[in-house]
Order: structure tokens, then C-alpha cells, then sequence
């Protein structure tokens, strides 16, 4: 029973921790909010908490080997393809939009795999980096604008 708790701990830290970020993007009306965010760090660490924990039952021989990185892999490879539907190429104003909602998506699935893995430290450091590091782009893009409409 002890262990079930820890295991919900994990899928419960990692999806406060996603929606934190989800806030950000919410409030900033990007394409992949709250919800989304919410979702793919819960997501991840199920995955992971499943990966590692939940063949522990499982007849292990010399032929079967579990290697519990495998799914880890495979959830960085399948947020590209939920990531690539938040990138837009706008040919007409020739510009890409959604790159930063993607790298988002991306490493809150990350956050989502240490939550997993009981790594609890490093996905709240991780978490205040970048939340950190959007708020800063914000303060700086905003900075730039009003030099630039200074100029003008």
C-alpha cells in the first residue's frame, strides 16, 4: 500500500508541475494550455512509474530482458508529433509560430519522467527554470518593443 501512495505522489507532483507551466501558457493564450500541459506531465510519469515498476511480476530471463528506459524514449518521441501540431509555418507573413508551446510541451514531459522517477528535486528545479526563462523572454520582448516604438 506504502508503494502505491509513492506512485501517486509521483503522477500527482508531476501533474501540479505541468499545470504550473500550462498556467503560464494559458494566461499568455498560447496554443497548448492548462489542460494540455496538465495532461502530458501526468502522462509522462505514469509511463515512467508504469515503465519501471509495473512488469515487476514478470518472469525475467536471459532472453527477456525489461529495460525500463525504453518507454522513457519512447514518450520524448511521441511528444515530437504532439509538439510538431503546435508548430505553424505562416507563409504569407513568412513567420514560425507555436516553437516555444512545442519546446514547452517537450520538456514538461521531461519533468513529467523525473516526477516518475521519483526525482522530485530536480523536476520542481525545473519547473522555476522555465518558468523563469518564459517570463524573461516576455520581459525582454516587451522591452524591445517599446525601444522600438521609441524609434518610430
Amino acid at each position: 500500500m506504502e508503494i502505491t501512495l509513492e506512485f501517486v505522489l509521483r503522477i500527482f507532483v508531476a501533474a501540479l508541475l505541468g499545470g504550473a507551466i500550462g498556467l503560464e501558457r494559458e494566461y499568455r493564450a498560447k496554443e497548448a494550455g492548462l489542460r494540455t500541459h496538465f495532461l502530458v506531465a501526468l502522462g509522462s510519469a505514469l509511463f515512467m512509474v508504469v515503465s519501471a515498476y509495473g512488469f515487476e511480476g514478470a518472469m525475467l530471463t536471459p532472453e527477456h530482458r525489461w529495460d525500463v528506459s525504453r518507454v522513457a524514449s519512447q514518450v520524448v518521441s511521441g511528444i515530437g508529433f504532439i509538439g510538431a501540431g503546435t508548430i505553424i509555418f505562416r507563409k504569407s507573413e513568412n513567420v514560425v509560430s507555436g516553437l516555444t508551446t512545442a519546446a514547452g510541451l517537450w520538456v514538461t514531459a521531461a519533468i513529467g519522467l523525473a516526477c516518475g522517477g521519483g526525482m522530485y528535486i530536480l523536476a520542481i528545479a525545473s519547473t522555476i527554470l522555465v518558468l523563469v526563462g518564459l517570463e524573461a523572454f516576455n520581459f525582454i520582448l516587451r522591452r524591445i518593443d517599446k525601444h522600438k516604438n521609441k524609434k518610430l
